[in-house]
């Protein structure tokens, strides 16, 4: 074993060593350290090269500024009076793009993180296609709620359902559900693989993914950085999400097998 994966190992074990709230043993929980962390900031540096941008993804629309208008209005319309927290579940959680003005740790029952959502666009390409997280039926999803600034709440909204729903097609993409936290539940607005997307959102088996995830990269970056980062920052929360950690052992072991890079002299 590598010293730079005997160090991780060590530090992410002492985070799960902290005492913690028993969760349900469903798709992600909250408890130690199962094993050793494969996916190594080494091998995602393999993943990644400089990609040029290629446009929207093939046969989508890129939603346009009025639709995406109305999509700002129809949430604000199902939030009413309350206020809006966004159930955050991947990228959200350590990128969320937008001040946060309160936080609260959640668990979405009936739900769980899945890389589902194919690409070939953003962390991807046509030619090396890749796979996103999305909320998919089924388990439980442990993660966090983020409040929207009341003062910034309709730019922010805006902001993050640009971010979001990137094409006119995927519109239904984003909805309401009810979330579990310390003080109760709340309503949250989360993003998830509506089934009316199945080409773009079906369940894909952890080994195709794996070979996916590995292979993909674009101009924001590869789909083994974001399993990588995704993966680190659920550790820092003590979370573990059985699905993910099997996953970044199958993408590791395909990058383990491939040649180091080249160093230029």
């Amino acid at each position: 074993m590598s010293a730079s994966r005997t160090a991780g190992a060590r530090a992410l074990r002492r985070l799960f060593n902290k005492t913690s709230s028993p969760m349900p043993r469903t798709s992600s929980y909250k408890t130690r350290l199962p094993a050793t962390l494969h996916l190594t900031s080494e091998l995602v540096a393999r993943t990644m090269r400089v990609v040029e941008e290629e446009g929207p993804e093939p046969n989508w629309t890129p939603i346009s500024p009025r639709q995406l208008d109305e999509l700002v209005r129809r949430v604000e319309e199902g939030a009413g009076d309350e206020e809006i927290w966004i159930f955050a579940y991947g990228s959200l959680m350590w990128n969320p793009e937008f001040e946060v003005e309160a936080t609260e740790n959640a668990v979405a029952y009936g739900w769980h993180r899945a890389f589902s959502l194919r690409i070939e666009r953003f962390r991807a390409t046509s030619e090396a296609p890749g796979l996103m997280l999305a909320l998919q039926r089924g388990g439980s999803c442990s993660g966090l709620i983020l409040k929207l600034p009341c003062k910034t709440k309709r730019q922010d909204l805006r902001k993050l359902l640009a971010r979001e729903i990137r094409y006119a097609e995927v519109c239904d993409m984003v909805r309401w559900i009810t979330v579990k936290t310390p003080a109760g539940t709340r309503r949250a607005l989360t993003f998830w693989a509506s089934p009316k997307q199945s080409l773009l959102t079906e369940k894909v088996p952890l080994e195709t993914a794996a070979g996916l995830i590995a292979q993909a990269c674009g101009p924001a970056g590869s789909c083994a950085e974001y399993l990588h980062r995704t993966v680190l920052d659920l550790a820092e929360r003590q979370i573990f999400d059985r699905n993910l950690w099997q996953l970044q052992k199958l993408v590791a072991e395909r990058l383990e097998a491939l040649p180091p890079p080249v160093n230029p002299a």
